[in-house]
C-alpha cells in the first residue's frame, strides 16, 4: 500500500465507532500542492502550500504534508499541518465527519491518530474540542486533553425522536 493510501486510511479513523463509505476506498487518491520534494535517502516526501488530498468523499486540506517511513516500514508516519489542517468525509451512516487541528499526525503501525493545537472533531453538531485529541483505531479509544488555560469541551447532540413519540408523550397524562 502506498504512503498516500495509508494516509487516507489513517485519517478515516477520526470518528470512533463510525466507518467511512466503502466506495471511497475504490476511488483514486489524488494529492495536489504548489510544490513537492522528496529525500529518498531519509525516506521522506513533502507536499508544500495549498495541499489537497482527495479520495471519493474524503478531503484533507493542509499547508504542508510530510510522509516519513523507515526502510523496514517499522516507522510510517504522516503529518498534515496548517492553520488549521482540515479533514472531512461522508460516513456510512450518511453523516459528514469533520476535524481540524494545527497538526494531524497518523502513525500507521500503532494506528494512533493525534491532533494537536486547537484540535476539534465533529459530526452532526456533536463536538470534541481540546488542545490534543488522540484516537487509537485498533483499540477504538479516544482521549482529549485541554491546555493550561482551557479545559476540553464536549457537546453531545440529542437524538431526534420521531413525531409519533413526541405526540404520544404530549398526550399522556402527567403524574
Amino acid at each position: 500500500m502506498t504512503c498516500k493510501k495509508l494516509l487516507v486510511w489513517g485519517l478515516l479513523l477520526l470518528t470512533p465507532g463510525l466507518q467511512a463509505t466503502e466506495a471511497d476506498f475504490t476511488q483514486p487518491v489524488t494529492v495536489s500542492a504548489d510544490r513537492s520534494s522528496g529525500d529518498f535517502t531519509n525516506r521522506t516526501l513533502e507536499y508544500i502550500d495549498n495541499v489537497q488530498i482527495t479520495q471519493g468523499s474524503l478531503k484533507i486540506l493542509a499547508d504542508r504534508l510530510t510522509l516519513e517511513s523507515s526502510e523496514d516500514k517499522s516507522h510510517q508516519v504522516m503529518i498534515a499541518t496548517g492553520n488549521p489542517a482540515t479533514y472531512q468525509q461522508m460516513m456510512d451512516n450518511g453523516l459528514l465527519a469533520k476535524a481540524q487541528a494545527n497538526e494531524i499526525r497518523y502513525d500507521i503501525n500503532t494506528q494512533d491518530l493525534i491532533m494537536t493545537g486547537d484540535a476539534e472533531l465533529s459530526q452532526e453538531g456533536s463536538l470534541v474540542r481540546g488542545e490534543t485529541i488522540s484516537y487509537n483505531a485498533r483499540l477504538q479509544r479516544l482521549t482529549a486533553q485541554g491546555s493550561a488555560d482551557e479545559q476540553i469541551t464536549t457537546i453531545f447532540m440529542p437524538t431526534e425522536r420521531n413525531n409519533d413519540e413526541q405526540e404520544q408523550q404530549q398526550t399522556e397524562p402527567q403524574p
